[in-house]
């Protein structure tokens, strides 16, 4: 992790369908002007950006819990984790931070959201990084993937959360199109990966089951992106060529005609030792700043 410790302060928006826990990591107003460095993600919380964060000493680093997850709590009755709803929670914590417009680094379904809150909010933003959203309507083979998505959510359901992220990490390291190949493996052993087989009844993962589908289905707006003021960058993991969140990552740059920009590693190349499957951090870092600053 980097060297300077930063100070943080904990803050809670109260908004009428949730309260949603922020951290704001260095001063704000920000030294120099410079505008706030906002990190979010989907399902993960702010926990998941601690080291990321910490390579960023000299910017006002923002970081969040999604409603519904971590200390973000919900009142609107509700469990399904939609794109368009948490990126009005992000343009309300930007509101809230009152520091102009920010720059954006979104991870995984916090990309998606942040491609949402591009298109309904353009001037929140100065430059979003959207690494690896996973889109599964810009691929080709969407109803492939549409079709392993739901073999996800069949396993966790018929057996719990081992034999419902062994089938997952298989679906996400698959390698190309999902072809008839793909179906017909033998389901995906917990114990492969080091995982329990044993169901402990529980049903409500926001990864696993149909809670997040709103996510992975969501159809970015081409036209609002591309007429917005914002720069928009998407970003892979060197990687992730091939495979799914490599796919709608290069698919989705193509759609904005561009091409995605490379960063160090894998889907969370950016995660530190803390962490089951860490990446290049620092590296990483590295890049994500040469990116902000135009480069």
């Amino acid at each position: 992790m980097g060297d300077v410790l930063i100070d943080m302060t904990t803050h809670t928006l109260t908004t009428a369908e949730a309260d949603i826990v922020y951290d704001v990591h260095g001063p704000l107003p920000t030294d120099g002007g410079r505008p706030p460095l906002v990190m979010i993600g989907q399902p993960m919380d702010a926990t998941g950006f601690a080291t990321l964060a910490s390579y960023f000493p000299d910017r006002t680093v923002v970081t969040y819990d999604p409603r519904g997850l971590g200390r973000s709590t919900r009142k609107d009755g509700r469990t399904d984790n939609a794109p368009t709803t948490q990126a009005e929670d992000v343009h309300a914590l930007i509101q809230a931070l009152g520091a102009g417009p920010v720059e954006l680094f979104g991870s995984s379904g916090g990309a998606v959201t942040a491609l949402a809150l591009v298109a309904a909010h353009p001037n929140d933003v100065i430059t979003v990084v959207a690494h690896e959203p996973p889109l599964i309507p810009v691929l080709p083979d969407a109803a492939a993937a549409e079709r392993a998505r739901a073999g996800v959510r069949d396993a966790y359901e018929a057996k719990g959360f081992g034999a419902g992220m062994a089938t997952f990490i298989a679906m996400t390291a698959w390698q190309g199109e999902f072809t008839d190949d793909y179906f017909a493996q033998p389901a995906a052993d917990p114990a492969m990966f080091g995982m329990p087989s044993e169901d402990d009844g529980s049903r409500d993962d926001p990864l696993l089951s149909d809670r997040s589908w709103a996510v992975s289905s969501f159809q970015p707006d081409i036209a609002a992106l591309t007429a917005a003021p914002t720069r928009v960058v998407i970003a892979v993991g060197e990687e992730s060529a091939n495979v799914f969140t490599g796919r709608t990552s290069v698919a989705a740059a193509e759609l904005l005609g561009q091409q995605a920009t490379v960063f160090p590693s894998h889907h969370g190349g950016f995660l530190g030792g803390e962490h089951g499957y860490p990446g290049q951090p620092e590296a990483f870092a590295h890049t994500l700043r040469e990116v902000l600053a135009g480069q």
